[in-house]
């Protein structure tokens, strides 16, 4: 247990906290709230009487324990707060944006996918999620803060959220009816999250959800990890989808950020795909759209990307980094309406860039119900897309204290390699760690690995791909050859995928 406040820094996960639930204490849980309410209240200039909290939280049994602290902290300096009970991440980002809140901040207790004993803190301005900077600040002064206890106002916001999506599906579908869905056969797999209420919005727009599973909420997660990159998930939902002959099936994280779908033949679509369907869905409308991404997409992904007439702007991994660059290039003058991972995170430009997984499921169920009425799937849209051979994804823990600094010496290393190795080429938009191409079989491009640091831990994350047999065993060799003798990395994984 931390209760040392000189121990907290080390609970920052990139731009949010994340621990296990008993290093997250009441203690810490106050402090942050009374220096979250200090710290915007300087960055909004307001005085902290003036300004409005709204505070959620996933399934997790933690969960009302931290909240109740959480609340205790904010309401000490005097801000009011909105207490939004359970609920999900979307919903606490747009309880900035609404105007029957207009919540100066906002802070959810989730940990995302991570197992039933974590939990954590996302902090939220209306400007977005935090800044790593700007989280390490707030910890900062959590620990110097003196909390010198007042208004909490419970307001049921997710009655709103849903009413915005209806709102969402009238529009995209030009239809008034009361039963827009009607005809639509989707499975919802809430994983025992905060997002099980989706089937009932669905229903009540007249889509048919038999079949769908894990709605009832429970912080244990009893069923599966609610994660949307799972392959096992996924492919048990598929077997759902098929077995009750739906149209699609549907998947969110705890705290519905993230999501991915799963079409009726029990194809999955997420990552790579996923990112296509979403371009191919707006370019079909509007070509020349630039579509912000993380860094570990595909080649595939971007030649389909320019085919349709738009462009693949690849971009640090971790949601906020990717919202704030599409941010940026439409300030620029850049039509970019999208900023989205292969972990399933998506921020529309139409929604605030809010960063919801549900929205977008949403806007794909609204062209799921066109393409239907067309006697179409959501596949035919990505028929074009070209999927690697073969691709392989490898975590190497980093071994020493400083794993920041042994990252960087990692990466360097393979940079000057490239200077002196023919066979290997720098990306071009390498933005995050290395992304090393190789031509393969007289074909340029035809495979790539990727080694950067991950956001949330001290790893690096390895990523490789080939269009051509036998391309990632060929970069695998090569990499080891370099990095072999090295005492930072454990290359355990490396081996073990060359044996």
């Amino acid at each position: 247990m931390l209760s040392d406040p000189s121990g907290w820094l080390r609970l920052k996960s990139g731009s949010d906290i994340r621990g296990d639930q008993s290093q997250l204490t009441d203690e810490f849980a106050e402090h942050l709230g009374y220096a979250f309410a200090l710290w915007l209240a300087e960055k909004t200039g307001k005085t902290t009487d003036q300004l409005k909290i709204a505070v959620g939280r996933d399934s997790r049994n933690s969960g009302p324990r931290l909240k109740s602290a959480l609340i205790r902290g904010i309401t000490a300096a005097d801000c009011d707060v909105f207490d939004c009970g359970l609920c999900i991440t979307p919903a606490m980002f747009m309880t900035t944006v609404d105007t029957r809140t207009q919540a100066d901040g906002a802070v959810m207790l989730t940990a995302s996918h991570q197992p039933a004993e974590k939990n954590g803190f996302k902090f939220i301005t209306r400007a977005g999620g935090l800044s790593e900077e700007e989280m390490e600040s707030v910890i900062r002064l959590a620990q110097q803060v003196e909390i010198p206890v007042r208004l909490v106002t419970p307001v049921d916001f997710l009655d709103w959220y849903v009413e915005s999506l209806k709102a969402v599906v009238r529009e995209r579908l030009e239809d008034d009816a009361p039963k827009p869905l009607l005809g639509l056969h989707v499975v919802v797999d809430a994983g025992n999250g905060a997002g099980g209420f989706y089937a009932d919005f669905l229903e009540d727009l007249g889509a048919w959800v038999e079949g769908s599973q894990f709605l009832e909420p429970n912080g244990n997660f009893p069923n599966h990890a609610p994660n949307p990159e799972d392959a096992q998930v996924l492919f048990q939902l598929g077997e759902t989808v098929k077995r009750v002959e739906a149209d699609l099936g549907v998947i969110f994280d705890a705290d519905c950020d993230r999501a991915a779908i799963v079409l009726g033949d029990g194809r999955p679509i997420h990552k790579n795909r996923l990112i296509a369907l979403v371009a191919a869905m707006l370019l079909n409308r509007q070509p020349g759209l630039t579509f912000v991404t993380d860094s570990v997409t595909s080649t595939g992904l971007s030649r389909f990307i320019s085919e349709w007439g738009g462009t693949h702007y690849r971009f640090r991994r971790g949601y906020k980094n990717v919202i704030n660059e599409a941010i940026r290039l439409n300030e620029e003058g850049i039509d970019c309406p999208l900023a989205i991972e292969t972990s399933g995170h998506a921020a529309f430009r139409e929604n605030h860039f809010l960063d919801d997984g549900m929205y977008l499921v949403t806007r794909l169920i609204c062209e799921a119900m066109d393409l239907k009425r067309e006697g179409k799937t959501l596949y035919s849209l990505i028929e074009g897309l070209q999927e690697p051979v073969e691709s392989l994804e490898l975590r190497l823990d980093i071994l020493p204290d400083d794993y920041r600094e042994a990252a960087q010496e990692i990466i360097e290393a393979i940079l000057s390699n490239t200077l002196n190795n023919p066979r290997w080429r720098l990306a071009p938009d390498n933005r995050e760690g290395v992304r090393i191409l190789f031509d393969l079989d007289g074909e340029v491009s035809s495979a790539f690995f990727q080694l950067r640091l991950s956001v949330h831990d001290p790893v690096m994350a390895l990523n490789l791909e080939s269009d051509v047999p036998g391309g990632v065993k060929f970069m695998l060799e090569e990499l080891y050859a370099l990095i072999q003798d090295t005492d930072a990395l454990d290359l355990d994984p490396i081996r073990r995928a060359l044996q």
